[in-house]
């Protein structure tokens, strides 16, 4: 035992209390045996690189080439994606496709190219193989966007896994955007970045590596074009990306680099290059579009930890009530549970769960429940039995049931990389649907156990079914939260066809999108978790995930009055808005701040609710074509540089522009904008970009712009209204309205309108097949000369 490990011990047992801490420095220990007996010395290794070429085969799509010492296969799909694997890796299986690997694209070309090399022709790009193995993707006019040094791969003298190594380089003016949700960036900047889902155990600010949701997603943007390139493998990694240096003309560029170490797992990578929304509508069509959560999702969720029963409850929400807030759902923690059990309820303190979540129906509020994959340990009890003769718990290499340490004391982990225990889950939510939820948040899938010392998860020689190919946690380690949200989500299909589920997750990996979204983990309670809520949603967004958010209040502390009303604003213009109090913390409702916060609190929680309507349009555009809900401000003009290093403001769909305050004592601050003019739509202000503003951010308000010509769908006093914002004469506008009859029932219905000026008013007209019609709901134009 290493001495840092015997004083983690010791801290454990006197800092969590005894009975708690002998647990948790027990499963340490377990999961330290465990390994050594499960996992083979990592011994002798011998390096490897491909060798030089010495032939190539057309196939479909492209065609194969082999080196002396491994195969490269290159494919174009019918989509313009590209597809290469080395040593015999084809896309499938994975856990990221939504379906099988589409067609390939017929019209490819397989051609010699110079000095040895071979080259693959498509219509949208251009792959260039060398003959010792680099691979360069080029636009059409032979633009290099990105290009691929020969890998490099580790093996095993005595046998196992291979551990590989990629590097790359892209142009000096490339910006690095991605892989899943991180706390600094959005744009990611020179450094490491860990691929190992992790629950840092600690509130996540800037700067905190690895956190609880990260995917080997890259989307790179520079002049010449963008990128996005995914490295579909699940094991333990590190990317490390070094920025470029322009030679300010002097021909001297120094490239930008990645350099993406694996511990495992094939060496297989897909890569779309085109505008950003190209990029993630192909990327959306081969990992499978976002679900849209029901319309309530789009409104204000409030959860607090340590609820004492219904009553507490009921009173929580009459005192949103009695405030004139709005509320749509109450998040209910594991302090529901008996004895922090999932699946079960304290019936001394909840005893008629069902009647209380009715009651909140009536009064429009759902109820929600938080879910965890542990299961406690205890024979005679229903989950865990079930599991038992289900055979659905992940096991060690000798075949017994990896324990770890939950809040229920010692649990047991369902292997969910099983459909026969997706399956089993999933009918396990029959019995929630009765007691009234309507929703589930996952939380510690990561998965997490409670350790003394070292990693705070399964040990990685646990034993996976991995849809029956079999394998062991470090490779399922990853995926696991994706695979619990998709049990999730298909039972709850199974269970409602008739609704959409609500699903949201702490953990995932790369297709989590078509299973719900993401809740951001515990966010930093200060200031800098402020700016870290930024990064999270905008970056989970362009990896294909728009529906995400953090918590309000953040995670643990007592925010000022000052900061949790930021907080709030902020969350008032993000896909998930969530407010939480809990812990040190104290109740954080909006009125335990002072009259003045109130009042603004209720001011940002109306204005969200009234731009309902345009979030469920925004979500159904992100189902159909990728396009994230919360876009970074460069995404209609990626050449522009000075908004690609934009961190401090972005777009909310195509027509808002939301500039949060993320400084204390704040009161104005300078905005950044895009081409086109821009409203103010406090004040009707017009301002032209691009360029830079100063804008007036008081204290009961953050600054929100509105684009010209913007068409908005929002809820009015009698209902679905349209908010104009008049359009540069000489010019049209128009927007998006999508328009539910009910969730998950009927198909959706789409109307397209059209803003210009005739004369010396503006008018509105719906697009149809037969011509320009009369919109469909009242009409009001803004920025006709007001403010």
């Amino acid at each position: 035992m290493s001495g840092r490990d015997l004083v983690r011990s010791m801290k454990a047992v006197g800092s969590a209390g005894a009975a708690k801490g002998l647990r948790t420095v027990r499963a340490s220990w377990r999961r330290r045996r465990a390994d050594a007996a499960g996992l083979a010395a990592r011994g002798p290794e011998r390096a490897r690189v491909p060798g030089p070429l010495q032939e190539a085969r057309p196939g479909p799509g492209g065609g194969t080439l082999r080196f002396s010492r491994s195969e490269l296969t290159v494919r174009v799909t019918a989509s313009g994606a590209v597809f290469w694997g080395w040593d015999g890796a084809e896309p499938e299986p994975s856990y990221a496709l939504a379906g099988p690997c589409p067609g390939p694209d017929a019209r490819v070309v397989l051609e010699p190219d110079k000095d040895g090399g071979w080259r693959v022709v498509a219509e949208r790009v251009t792959v260039v193989v060398s003959r010792h193995g680099a691979v360069e993707v080029c636009t059409p006019g032979g633009v290099v966007l990105r290009r691929d040094l020969p890998p490099r791969w580790w093996e095993r003298e005595a046998g196992g896994p291979a551990r590989w190594m990629q590097r790359s380089e892209v142009a000096a003016d490339a910006r690095f955007f991605g892989l899943g949700g991180r706390a600094s960036g959005p744009r990611l900047r020179d450094g490491a970045y860990r691929l190992w889902n992790t629950d840092p155990g600690r509130e996540v600010g800037a700067g905190h590596d690895p956190l609880h949701l990260t995917m080997p997603v890259q989307l790179v943007v520079a002049d010449a074009g963008s990128h996005l390139v995914f490295h579909d493998t699940s094991w333990d990694g590190t990317v490390v990306l070094r920025e470029g240096e322009e030679g300010a003309g002097s021909g001297h560029d120094r490239p930008g680099a990645c350099e993406v170490r694996m511990d495992g797992g094939p060496l297989r990578c897909w890569v779309m290059a085109g505008t950003p929304a190209r990029v993630l509508l192909t990327w959306a069509s081969l990992t499978g579009g976002p679900a849209v959560p029901p319309a309530w999702a789009f409104g204000h969720h409030h959860l607090r930890q340590g609820f004492a029963g219904e009553q507490e409850v009921r009173r929580l929400v009459e005192g949103y009530r009695e405030h004139g807030l709005p509320l749509d759902a109450v998040h209910l923690d594991v302090d529901h549970y008996d004895e922090h059990r999932v699946f079960t309820v304290d019936q001394d303190r909840f005893p008629k769960l069902s009647v209380l979540a009715e009651e909140l129906r009536r009064e429009g509020t759902q109820l929600v429940s938080v879910m965890d994959p542990a299961v406690k340990a205890v024979p005679g009890t229903a989950v865990f039995d079930g599991g038992v003769a289900e055979d659905a718990f992940v096991r060690d290499a000798s075949g017994r049931l990896v324990e770890g340490v939950g809040r229920p004391g010692e649990t047991v982990f369902p292997d969910f990389t099983h459909a026969r225990v997706r399956r089993w889950w999933g009918d396990l939510h029959a019995e929630r649907i009765e007691q009234g939820f309507t929703g589930f948040w996952h939380d510690r899938d990561e998965p997490t156990t409670f350790a003394a010392f070292g990693e705070s998860t399964l040990p990685r020689s646990s034993r996976h079914s991995l849809e029956g190919r079999g394998g062991d946690h470090r490779e399922a380690h990853n995926v696991y939260g994706l695979c619990m949200a998709r049990a999730a989500y298909e039972g709850l299909r199974r269970l409602e066809p008739e609704r959409r589920p609500f699903v949201v997750s702490r953990s995932g990996w790369a297709g989590l999108q078509r299973y719900g979204g993401a809740w951001c983990g515990d966010v930093d309670s200060g200031w800098p978790g402020l700016r870290a809520s930024v990064s999270l949603v905008v970056g989970l967004g362009l990896c294909g995930v728009p529906f995400s958010g953090p918590d309000v209040a953040g995670f643990d502390g007592g925010p000022s009055p000052e900061l949790y009303l930021r907080r709030l604003q902020l969350g008032a213009y993000l896909p998930l808005l969530r407010t939480r109090a809990r812990g040190r913390g104290g109740a954080q409702e909006p009125w335990e701040f002072g009259a003045e916060v109130l009042e603004h609190a209720r001011g940002a929680l109306v204005e969200r609710r009234r731009l309902m309507p345009y979030f469920v349009t925004l979500a159904h555009l992100a189902s159909r074509t990728g396009a994230p809900m919360v876009r970074p401000v460069w995404w209609g003009s990626p050449r522009n540089r000075t908004l690609r290093d934009c961190e401090d403001v972005f777009l909310l769909g195509e027509h808002l522009l939301v500039a949060p305050v993320l400084e204390p004592g704040a009161d104005r601050r300078a905005v950044r904008l895009p081409r086109g003019r821009w409203y103010d739509t406090a004040t009707g202000r017009a301002y032209e970009g691009p360029g830079r503003v100063v804008v007036e951010a008081p204290l009961s308000r953050v600054p929100v712009l509105a684009r010209a010509g913007a068409v908005l769908p929002v809820r009015g006093g009698g209902g679905l209204e349209l908010e104009v914002w008049a359009p540069v004469r000489g010019r049209t506008g128009g927007g998006l309205v999508v328009r539910e009859a009910v969730d998950g029932g009927e198909e959706p219905v789409t109307e397209r309108y059209v803003s210009r000026w005739e004369g010396s008013r503006v008018v509105v007209e719906r697009e149809g097949e037969d011509g320009p019609r009369t919109p469909s709901h009242p009409v009001r134009v803004r920025g006709l000369g007001e403010g």
